[in-house]
């Protein structure tokens, strides 16, 4: 069985790129047409559509897999299948390889995903619950699509080797909504769970006039509570994921003596790791285990690190700093510049700057 995001990934794929794959020569947009005798390269690809027409053969303009199905002359399932493979893009079939059709349940999303209220994380089923097996596959190949690209690279300018070292990847559910996956690993680099984020998740803005963009994102993971303009939440988890401390694999290139990062929520810690820092993630304010907090300690005793923390400017914030100062005593405490509320958005002020040029002193 074939998934449809599958299938929206192949019609996503760059037109031109695929055409010059198959052996065609593409210049300023244009090429010989192989479905009629064309000597005036009247076969025409628009890059905003990601689409291609010639306006002497074809009706109407026609997409990726129309083209790969066209030019090498076989069906559907087949395109699909010669398009994967050329771009490593990994596909969902039953294990006949007979019915290729849209699916239902993918396992991306997972029926029984939730909000980020913390529940979602199936604890009460048992750490085996999460079937990590099943969704592996997804970050062999990571892909984003253009809501994706869209939102880490433009809207939170967050730096592209981040992007491909936190294993990102987005995927798109049968009502349309794009969401970003995340992924979490072990200190070893094993999945141990997965967070999915809503990229079409708008909120309505206040009252009071002080509508906060899509740009504060650490609000947005922090606040679950925001009235929503969809029925889709914020966020969604597969059955059993548990979303523990995120970036865990920075651990193993800890060095004594260095700096290691705390912060609140995935998107600050990729502004931090873009600013070219070492850094780590608790869920939210609300979600510090007691296994958190042991792991940090560990951390901290096994690495002799030294721990920063940029707290949010808010009561959680500050309450999450002084838990974990508790149990980490040397932990240093970095104040945010007047108007930031977190390091996301102290990092968009300074995010053409080169990573790590533009530091707070601490407190």
């Amino acid at each position: 069985m074939m998934e449809k995001y599958e299938i929206q990934k192949l019609r996503e794929l760059p037109i031109e790129k695929v055409a010059k794959e198959m052996g065609m020569k593409v210049e300023h947009h244009k090429a010989l047409c192989p479905f009629h005798d064309d000597h005036h390269a009247s076969l025409t690809f628009n890059k905003t559509k990601n689409s291609c027409r010639c306006y002497v053969c074809m009706r109407s303009s026609i997409g990726t897999i129309d083209l790969a199905m066209r030019y090498l002359g076989k069906d559907f399932p087949a395109a699909c299948r010669w398009l994967a493979g050329e771009h490593q893009i990994q596909l969902e079939e039953d294990s006949s390889g007979k019915n290729f059709s849209f699916g239902g349940s993918s396992g991306r999303g997972a029926s029984s995903g939730s909000s980020s209220d913390g529940s979602s994380s199936g604890d009460n089923s048992g750490k085996s619950s999460f079937d990590a097996s099943r969704y592996a596959r997804f970050f062999e190949h990571p892909w984003l699509n253009q809501a994706a690209r869209r939102f880490l690279f433009e809207e939170r300018k967050i730096d592209w080797r981040v992007v491909n070292w936190c294993r990102l990847t987005s995927w798109t559910d049968k009502k349309g909504i794009n969401w970003l996956q995340i992924p979490y690993f072990d200190t070893d680099g094993r999945l141990i769970g997965i967070q999915n984020r809503n990229l079409d998740y708008k909120k309505k803005k206040s009252s009071s006039g002080g509508g906060s963009s899509e740009g504060n994102v650490s609000s947005e993971e922090k606040n679950p509570g925001e009235e929503k303009e969809q029925d889709a939440p914020r966020f969604r988890f597969p059955y059993g994921a548990r979303c523990s401390i995120y970036n865990l694999p920075v651990v193993k290139r800890l060095k004594p003596g260095d700096r290691l990062f705390i912060t609140e929520g995935c998107s600050d810690c990729w502004a931090m790791l873009s600013a070219g820092h070492k850094a780590i993630a608790i869920p939210s304010a609300t979600l510090l285990k007691p296994e958190d907090k042991q792991l940090l300690t560990d951390i901290g005793r096994l690495y002799q690190v030294e721990f920063h923390m940029f707290p949010d400017q808010d009561v959680p914030g500050e309450s999450l700093f002084m838990q974990l100062r508790e149990m980490l005593p040397q932990l240093v405490h970095h104040q945010l510049p007047p108007g930031c509320k977190d390091f996301s958005e102290y990092y968009l002020l300074g995010a053409a700057a080169p990573s790590g040029s533009k530091e707070p002193k601490n407190k």
